[in-house]
């Protein structure tokens, strides 16, 4: 069963991607079209690298989610450009966070209004996730996300669940979610296979990526990526995969952020389903 259930969440997965230079080229080759791949909104440089890999992607035939993060929108008229340039790139599936804009660019301060405003727009979108935080946020209480995500329940379809490295952690999370009603499927955040040197050269070189900031602010993670047997995506899923697959939690699958390192992740679910096959 622990087998059958860690297949089945490997095959629904999604790969978190920057919009670095390269990442088009990296995807095209490495990342299966069955995979959906989403893609990072910088505060530093704004949404167009986000929108324009987003519609580059979208053109080669991948299932593409942009983050859009409401503190980079500038009001309810840019909200509205960015819909119709989405939809018109086949779009129906967007991941609204708050983001890490200071100050925000415009009148959004958080993700709520921009989700109350699609609504009103008539729900363009098919799908829209929002954040969840199993290890706490480092500026907001724990209570306040889980009410957060109450909030944004009748705005949203789905959550996606911030880095975790515990599993013992992400399924307290999730039993403490369900207890208190939120019912949205969850998508379960997990480092793929980072090598550290590789993560700083990509932070160092990039300097942008919501996921390269929130690991910033939390550096005794670079430690786990570091130490030797201190980290693996395998060692996180493996002694929580029955609480992950059970009707009762709700985990519509894996959000594996790559960190740009594409096609390191992709061999490796590659190798594990087929150890796991064998």
């Amino acid at each position: 069963m622990g087998s059958a259930g860690l297949r089945a969440l490997l095959d629904s997965v999604r790969y978190e991607v920057l919009p670095a230079k390269p990442t088009e080229d990296e995807v095209l080759a490495h990342v299966p079209r069955d995979v959906v791949v989403t893609v990072t909104a910088s505060p530093v440089r704004g949404l167009e690298p986000t929108l324009d890999l987003t519609g580059r992607l979208a053109g080669h035939g991948y299932r593409v989610v942009p983050h859009v993060p409401a503190r980079l929108l500038r009001d309810d008229a840019h909200l509205k450009e960015v819909v119709d340039r989405l939809r018109a790139a086949g779009v129906d599936d967007v991941f609204v966070p708050a983001g890490d804009a200071d100050p925000p660019a415009g009148t959004y301060a958080g993700a709520l209004p921009v989700l109350r405003r699609l609504t009103e727009l008539g729900r363009p979108f098919t799908r829209v996730g929002v954040t969840g935080y199993p290890e706490s946020h480092p500026l907001i209480h724990d209570d306040v996300t889980v009410q957060a995500m109450w909030d944004k329940r009748e705005h949203a379809t789905y959550i996606v669940s911030n880095l975790c490295f515990d599993p013992r952690v992400l399924v307290r999370w999730i039993v403490r979610i369900r207890s208190r009603d939120v019912s949205l499927p969850v998508h379960v955040g997990v480092a793929g296979p980072v090598q550290r040197a590789k993560l700083l050269a990509m932070a160092t070189r990039i300097g942008v990526g919501e996921s390269t900031r929130f690991l910033a602010r939390h550096p005794s993670w670079f430690l786990r990526f570091a130490t030797p047997g201190g980290y693996s995506p395998e060692r996180l899923l493996t002694p929580a995969v029955a609480d992950l697959t059970s009707p009762a939690a709700k985990v519509a699958g894996l959000h594996l952020f790559t960190f740009n390192q594409i096609a390191e992740t992709e061999r490796w679910r590659r190798a594990l389903l087929d150890r796991l096959g064998a």
